[in-house]
């Protein structure tokens, strides 16, 4: 239960604490960094994980932040704590191309994926707090930002195009983000506790007098919660509990339960430990669940991937993004989805859904010679994913019908593949397209008047006939499940099931918030939430400790 952070063991130690987060990852650290600035002395952090494994899925991302902004000019602040610090020089500043991305642009992408469903004040809350919120991150935390190039960007005519609204990453991923929030949480002086699992969040009859909004409503607040460390339980006070304690994608059982029978086959591409455990604390208090409880983030993933967590080595390099610039066959053959129909970072989590549907749970990705430079070294380098090559597109369909690879109908493969060539070269006939062009949605697409596919590319169609030709097998993997706890759009406050007021001194934060996402899931959005509803959890638990204070210093009338 040892930490570079302040950490031991409770021991004789007081067990009082002003602030306490459950939950050691983004979203938690940025909620127990606010509370420390908003006034509260003690803050303590607990997660039920070793310390090996602190960081809750933050660690497996790529670090990638969507934010309002107004184009490169807005960013480039930002870019001040990467090692040696990021500068760009003025003739390369001149060739990178980032558009402005406004908050009503990431409020309708959010929207738009989610068929209108999610909540208008959480998202607003979000996109409008989003480019303040990555901006705190650059100065109290120190985030380590830079454009990210290799995942974001393809260079089109000597130039660097930024697409599909996101531009800003963080150096090294996820480990960077968690080593530089591990990093300020010391510095801060916040405790932090592993191998502590929460395991009830004590309620008392509220002070009345302290909150006159909500006064005639809530009759409890918190004033504890329970840690079970080492086979004992010890009772902490404290007037504020954040929750973030992540989503239920690492339990078999409660993916299946929600999310339907296939998703016991899902692998977990995070944290092992994220299990629902937080939802069962909110729920004991009468929380108000919400959002798309049969819904989550996923991707294409490395087949050959462990089926119950993360690697900590490579963590988001078993993603496999390619799948705009080829094809996705599944094992019958088929192709299954419009690869082209949006830029990557609009498509990937419902796509994953749709591998995981497939035949046997995998299929195939696919591509010619012309487009393998394009690929992320860090998800396609000949180390990280196992690649079968061939000469010919009969020769790639012999090679994966073999038991290895498990490919079911070798003649639907080469079909496949033919019929689409034809479709791409049919389309291209007497149309005046632009060039093919990865960085913008092209229109190079499969449809003509005399030819349509089942199934079209909408964009980036291009002929899959060059040798030599390679494929790599994918599954789906589970990121983080869509339902959640619902909260108040300006506080963070959990609300109470059968009131829909505020459960005074509740907060959330992270995966656990419900409402934002529905069925898909715009790139990038994770980590901002975190940050933003991070933040106003801790603000929010500061101004509660405040306002105890002025009303007991009111009450001894000092």
């Amino acid at each position: 239960m040892t930490s570079d952070a302040v950490t031991s063991a409770p021991g004789a130690r007081s067990l009082d604490f002003d602030c306490v987060v459950v939950g050691s990852g983004h979203a938690g650290s940025c909620a127990a960094l606010a509370a420390r600035d908003a006034g509260c002395m003690r803050v303590l952090m607990v997660d039920k994980c070793p310390e090996l494994w602190a960081g809750g899925n933050g660690y497996f991302t790529a670090g990638a932040h969507r934010t309002a902004h107004a184009g490169l000019a807005d960013l480039l602040p930002l870019l001040v704590h990467g090692s040696p610090p990021v500068q760009l020089t003025s003739l390369q500043i001149a060739a990178v191309d980032v558009g402005p991305y406004p908050a009503v642009a990431f409020a309708a992408d959010i929207q738009r994926l989610g068929a209108g469903r999610s909540d208008p004040a959480v998202v607003g809350a979000l996109v409008e707090r989003s480019r303040d919120a990555v901006g705190w991150l650059a100065d109290r935390v120190k985030m380590p930002f830079v454009l990210s190039f290799n995942r974001l960007a393809y260079e089109v005519d000597g130039r660097m195009q930024f697409w599909g609204g996101m531009a800003l990453s963080v150096e090294d991923g996820g480990k960077g983000l968690i080593r530089a929030h591990r990093e300020a949480l010391k510095e801060a002086g916040v405790e932090v506790w592993f191998e502590a699992r929460a395991v009830e969040i004590s309620m008392k009859d509220r002070i009345h007098g302290e909150d006159e909004e909500h006064e005639s409503t809530a009759e409890k607040e918190v004033c504890g919660i329970a840690i079970e460390m080492g086979g004992q339980i010890v009772k902490l006070t404290t007037p504020s509990v954040v929750l973030a304690a992540g989503g239920f994608e690492a339990s078999k059982e409660m993916r299946v339960k929600y999310l339907g029978e296939a998703w016991g086959n899902a692998r977990v591409r995070g944290t092992p430990y994220n299990t629902g455990d937080g939802f069962d604390l909110a729920k004991a208090v009468g929380a108000k669940m919400t959002g798309d409880w049969e819904g989550c983030h996923s991707t294409a993933w490395d087949a050959h991937a462990a089926l119950d967590g993360g690697e900590r080595e490579l963590t988001n390099q078993y993603t496999k993004s390619g799948y705009p610039l080829g094809i996705m066959v599944n094992s019958e053959g088929n192709r299954f989805v419009d690869e082209g129909e949006d830029f990557r970072n609009y498509t990937y989590a419902k796509f994953g859904r749709a591998i995981l549907y497939q035949p046997g749970g995998y299929a195939f990705q696919v591509w010619d010679a012309r487009v393998l430079d394009r690929l992320r070294k860090e998800e396609y380098a000949d180390d990280v994913v196992t690649k079968a090559w061939a000469q010919s597109i009969e020769g790639l369909a012999d090679l994966l019908s073999t038991e290895h690879w498990g490919l079911h109908n070798q003649a639907q493969f080469i079909q496949t593949i033919h019929e689409f060539n034809a479709a791409v070269k049919q389309a291209a006939k007497g149309a005046h397209l632009p060039e093919w062009n990865p960085a913008i949605k092209d229109g190079r697409t499969t449809e003509s008047d005399t030819v349509r596919l089942p199934i079209p590319k909408s964009n980036w169609a291009l002929e899959i006939k060059e040798a030599p030709f390679m494929a790599v097998k994918v599954a789906c993997g589970i990121t983080f499940t869509f339902g959640g706890l619902a909260i108040d759009a300006k506080t963070a406050e959990v609300l109470s099931h059968s009131t829909s007021n505020p459960i005074p001194g509740l907060f959330c934060t992270g995966e656990m918030v419900g409402g934002i996402f529905y069925g898909n899931y715009p790139g990038g959005s994770g980590l901002t939430a975190g940050a933003v509803f991070g933040r106003m959890a801790g603000e929010s638990a500061g101004e509660r400790l405040g306002k105890r204070s002025r009303h007991f210093l009111g009450e001894l009338d000092i």
